[in-house]
């Protein structure tokens, strides 16, 4: 069975012109791209949504992310010099799925 991915742009489009079309200046960037990657995804859930994203959506239990969206997550804590807590609390996340992925990408 092959895999398909969500049409974010599709999604995200939709989703500005019925509830968010103040917001769409500051998405099209985003929106123009070719194909967006996670990252930009969870960019653009924070320009829609607002910094706290855990308060407005519910069921973030089953997120998937690929191993480059990994890398970049751990490279921008490495950046920022940012410990667990914080890296976690930024892209909303569990400071125990980072350790894991430290564990299994950097160990």
């Amino acid at each position: 069975m092959k895999y398909s991915k969500p049409d974010y742009k599709k999604i995200f489009n939709d989703l500005l012109i019925l509830k968010f079309p103040d917001k769409k200046e500051q998405c099209l960037p985003f929106l123009n791209k070719k194909e967006l990657s996670r990252l930009e995804v969870i960019h653009l859930n924070k320009i829609i949504f607002g910094e706290n994203i855990s308060e407005n959506l519910n069921g973030r239990n089953h997120r998937s992310y690929d191993q480059s969206t990994i890398f970049k997550i751990l490279d921008y804590q490495k950046k920022q010099n940012l410990n667990n807590i914080q890296t976690a609390k930024y892209f909303g996340l569990s400071r125990n799925t980072l350790a894991r992925w430290k564990k299994i990408f950097l160990d």
